[in-house]
């Protein structure tokens, strides 16, 4: 009997956890779930108020990638966390942003954590860059039904080539599509606005401490203009959520670092009497 239930396991096992649980309980997975009757679009039934998050911005430095995120989460026109966080580590080597539906997006997350440590534990070695990232495609597209309904969740990836020795940054579309960005990228609603500053501050070969200053005034710039992304806070001692992720793995930037680098941004802009 034992025997018999060891070879069935045997059949079934498989380095996706994602895929185990479609098989055993797809009840549990975050795109499994159904919405109240009367809730899709299109029935003329009002939209779900929900949280949402918004802002992450990616890019490149010189010894890897970094991510940073705001910490608002907007329902409507009505601020529904001053404190929520969007940027989280998958594993030692990689980080995972996320804009959209503030609760599928969370799940999402902690699924795509379990699926790469399972993986790990399984095939006794860590998947491939690519691979996370082709995974998260898959677990995006899973969420298609859900986005067609309004529940969107749109992330942002990136990771530390271990073979190439390079930072690497991914951006993905409600369908699961990827895309593999150079120099740095941004989504959400303040995406617009981090994009431009982006591309005025970025250039290449960056250092770590230079790196953390523009992602933090990419967001800086976003909140100025979209309502949806909270800025540094220095009142509630709120700061971005960063992320840098090289050759030693995936290590968040402490907080006294952030509130001196937005210190720094907003005292030169007062400085310069600046409006806009």
């Amino acid at each position: 009997m034992q025997e018999t239930t060891a070879n069935q396991v045997a059949a079934t096992a498989t380095s996706s956890f994602t895929e185990h649980l479609q098989r055993q309980r797809p009840d549990l997975l975050p795109f499994g779930q159904q919405l109240p009757a009367g809730s899709p679009a299109g029935t003329g039934a009002p939209a779900l108020q929900v949280p949402h998050g918004t802002t992450i911005v990616g890019l490149s430095y010189a010894g890897g990638v970094l991510m940073a995120g705001d910490r608002r989460a907007t329902m409507g026109n009505v601020i529904a966390s001053r404190h929520i966080e969007k940027v989280f580590p998958a594993d030692q080597y990689s980080v995972l942003g996320i804009a959209g539906t503030a609760g599928i997006a969370l799940d999402i997350t902690r699924l795509f954590q379990v699926e790469l440590e399972h993986y790990e534990k399984i095939e006794g070695t860590l998947l491939s860059l690519d691979g996370k990232a082709n995974r998260l495609g898959a677990m995006i597209r899973s969420n298609l039904p859900m986005a067609m309904q309004g529940l969107a969740v749109v992330p942002l990836f990136a990771g530390f080539d271990r073979p190439a020795g390079v930072g690497r940054l991914f951006s993905y579309d409600v369908t699961g599509g990827r895309y593999e960005e150079q120099e740095h990228h941004s989504v959400g609603s303040g995406s617009v606005f981090a994009r431009g500053a982006l591309k005025k501050l970025w250039r290449p070969n960056l250092s770590e401490q230079d790196a953390v200053a523009v992602a933090v005034e990419a967001l800086y710039d976003a909140a100025d203009d979209d309502s949806a992304t909270g800025g540094p806070d220095p009142v509630r001692q709120l700061w971005p959520v960063v992320y840098i992720v090289n050759r030693s793995g995936a290590v968040r930037v402490p907080e006294r670092e952030l509130a001196a680098i937005a210190g720094t941004i907003i005292e030169s802009r007062a400085v310069a009497r600046r409006e806009a």
